[in-house]
């Protein structure tokens, strides 16, 4: 096949839609089909074009046998909700104008989080008489109300009524929860027309090793017990909990936790505004890392905190980050409810908590950095669930579903 694919996130940009993304067509091509990504230029999240890049009208380059068409878009930081949607928009029209030009297709494919590249994808679909599959990432724009960026309003109806268009117009949807589908049906989206496909782990990148001693050393994390947070720092993850928890353990005697949060966002210096004013000698902030790095940083964490805001859609949600911290064997402790609590609760990986309550996360950390029997067992478990997950059998039972349209 000849699979067009659009998406505004791809490598060398390291968020889980890029992953996710590069991973599967990566593999599809390994399978002999040709794939064409229609992307902007990398600068997530910070607003600013990656070095060795020009935001310029066209480009092509070859990444791992893939085609990559990289077109011009209005870059913002991923601060202010109407110059994100400026950005979305003007890589819609980009992506639509420069894709009616590669010729046809067998299958075309919009990805979310927003919904923008699936518009494209669709108006490419339709121009071109040619299948658009929406693949569903977040419920965008439910996602930006979750976290009160806009509140209900004439415009946030009007972008339902285009979601829901789409999910009608598009021959087939693969959502990557279980949630999510169920959230479809209940609007009338017949269940038949919907696959499931998680997030899932490259095995080849993320698997257990020692911890990276020059690291650990660079860092002053010699016997101490690591927590990490790695990932985006947006309104969704509600980070400051984290550093409430590290007040709270800062203040117990004897205590050798260290927390460290890598990644940018929105909400970065913020964070570290407040850890300042509260004095947090038990944080350490480190900036996005390159993707080839990714995994010495993963290596030094004894447990991997995963957290999201406090709000009814975010159950919905699987963080793409359990499954990197299943592969390198690091039991997790999870603030997030719903289906993602489920898997970690069902593979015994580690701690479910309640989101943002930070006294309950500071007890979680005390009682892994205490119970090593415990931790090794949680550790053991998340070897043997990633094989479950394993990115590779993802991307075959994502291309199935599409040669089976």
């Amino acid at each position: 096949m000849r699979i067009l694919f659009i998406t505004d996130n791809f490598p060398p940009e390291v968020n889980a839609p890029a992953s996710r993304t590069f991973e599967h067509c990566r593999e599809w091509v390994r399978l002999g089909h040709e794939v064409i990504v229609v992307t902007c230029f990398p600068n997530f999240p910070m607003g600013k074009v990656y070095d060795g890049y020009t935001n310029s009208l066209y480009h092509k380059e070859m990444i791992a046998d893939i085609t990559v068409i990289r077109v011009w878009s209005y870059i913002s930081a991923n601060q202010g909700f109407l110059k994100r949607i400026l950005d979305y928009i003007s890589f819609m029209i980009s992506a639509t104008i420069i894709s009616l030009k590669l010729g046809n297709f067998d299958k075309i494919i919009g990805t979310s989080p927003q919904f923008f590249s699936a518009v494209a994808a669709y108006l490419i679909g339709a121009i071109k008489f040619t299948p658009f599959i929406f693949e569903l990432r977040d419920i965008w724009p439910e996602s930006i109300r979750a976290v009160g960026v806009m509140k209900d309003s004439k415009l946030i109806k009007w972008f339902e009524l285009i979601e829901l268009y789409l999910y009608k117009r598009s021959v087939h949807i693969i959502s990557v929860t279980h949630s999510f589908k169920e959230n479809l049906v209940t609007r009338h989206i017949p269940a038949a027309k919907i696959s499931v496909v998680r997030n899932g782990v490259d095995l080849s990148r993320f698997y257990p090793r020692p911890k990276d001693l020059a690291l650990t050393k660079q860092l002053k994390l010699d016997k101490c017990f690591v927590a990490g947070y790695i990932g985006t720092h947006g309104m969704a993850h509600a980070l400051e909990t984290v550093l409430d928890a590290g007040e709270i353990l800062q203040g117990k005697q004897d205590c050798h936790i260290k927390i460290i949060l890598l990644g940018s966002g929105a909400q970065k210096q913020e964070l570290i505004d407040y850890s300042v004013s509260r004095n947090l000698k038990n944080i350490i902030f480190i900036d996005t890392v390159d993707k080839s790095q990714v995994a010495r940083y993963w290596s030094i964490l004894d447990v991997c905190i995963v957290h999201l805001r406090d709000t009814p859609l975010f159950k919905t949600v699987i963080p793409s980050k359990i499954f990197e911290s299943m592969g390198m064997g690091i039991p997790l402790i999870h603030c997030v409810l719903g289906e993602s609590a489920r898997i970690i609760e069902n593979e015994s990986i580690g701690w479910v908590i309640h989101p943002e309550d930070p006294q309950t996360l500071a007890n979680a950390m005390i009682e892994a950095s205490s119970n090593n029997d415990l931790l090794l067992r949680m550790a053991n478990n998340c070897r043997a669930a990633a094989k479950k997950y394993e990115r590779r059998s993802m991307a075959m039972k994502m291309i199935n579903d599409i040669k089976s349209i």
